[in-house]
This record gives structure tokens, sequence and C-alpha cells, in this order.
């Protein structure tokens, strides 16, 4: 493992890096990966380092890389965006863009990770995240991990020639404690 931040059974998220650029960029110009993000044009390797370099210097951000643990490999990017300090909440993102990677269950555990990483370590009491009502896969991993929705923006994004709704959902702190704890119980 290469400077790991966040250890899991099968993956361990550690810091972005400006030579993660190359293997970033045309992963967020796959159409398939795309559609799964807020990304309406095209990113170029500048833009990539530049978007790395902002993150890495932003008190209100933490985003890091999703690696396989068995071959130490980066396949993704997660992390929290606008932390909210005093009103103890932040917006969760993942993506995998690695697509042979899809399906075995690491975005699952990068986003347990994550949400143990905002209660437990940033005192936060609220991790919230946005999803289209087209991806699926993820609306299933955020409720697996815990995530419930809250409410629907009716025909929020405008992709492939129509409009799509966008799912909220959220975690609070006391329901993934109640989760652990019958885990652990």
């Amino acid at each position: 493992m290469k400077n790991p931040f966040l250890i899991g059974t099968t993956v361990y998220l550690r810091p972005l890096e400006r030579a993660d650029a190359p293997t970033l960029v045309p992963w967020v110009n796959d159409p398939e990966v795309s559609r799964t993000i807020l990304l309406h044009r095209p990113m170029n390797l500048e833009a990539e380092v530049a978007f790395i370099d902002r993150v890495n210097a932003s008190e209100h951000d933490v985003v890091l890389g999703v690696m396989t643990k068995d071959s130490d490999q980066l396949i993704g990017a997660t992390g929290l965006h606008h932390i909210d300090f005093k009103n103890r909440h932040a917006a969760f993102a993942l993506s995998l863009g690695d697509k042979e990677e899809w399906g075995k269950g690491y975005g699952t555990e990068a986003t347990a990770l994550v949400v143990k990483y905002a209660f437990e370590t940033l005192n936060l009491n609220r991790v919230w995240l946005h999803v289209f009502e087209y991806n699926e896969r993820a609306v299933r991993v955020y409720e697996k991990t815990g995530f419930r929705r809250e409410g629907v923006l009716r025909q929020d994004m405008y992709r492939e020639g129509r409009y799509w709704n966008t799912y909220v959902m959220a975690i609070l702190r006391e329901e993934w404690e109640a989760s652990e704890a019958a885990v652990t119980g």
C-alpha cells in the first residue's frame, strides 16, 4: 500500500496526487463514467491537475483515490465536499472510473470508509449526496451503506435528450451509529 489514509478489507483510500491525473482524465471523458457525475464538457490533463491541486489545498474538501489492496491499482476517487464544520455536514462523492472493477463491492467499501471517517474523525452529523435516478448501481451502494432518500429534485438533470430526476440522499450520525451497533452488537 502506498500512502494509505483509510484502510478497508479490499480497498484503501489515499490522497490524490498530481501523478494520478493521467489515469483520471480518460475516466471522466468516458461517456459511461461521465454520465454518473456532474460533468458536461471534456476534461484535459491541465484541468485535472488544477482540480487535484485545488481540493488538496482546500480545508472544505477531502478527496481520496480508491485503491485495490491486492493490486495497488487506482480505480476511482471518493471524498467529501463542502464540509461545513459549523453545521457539521458534508457532501459525499464517489466515482469508480475503472469499469473492469465495477460490481465487485469496492464502491460500497469505499463509501463505508468515508462515512466512518466523516462521523468518527471529522465529527460530522450528516453526510448527504445527490445521485441521478438512472444511476441505479450507485443508489444500491448508498442504500446498502445506510443512506436514505430524503427527496427528489424533479427533472433536475438534462442528459441524453431528456430530463432526469436527482435523488437527495443522506445518512445521519445516529443512523450510522445504530447500524454499527447492530453489526458489532
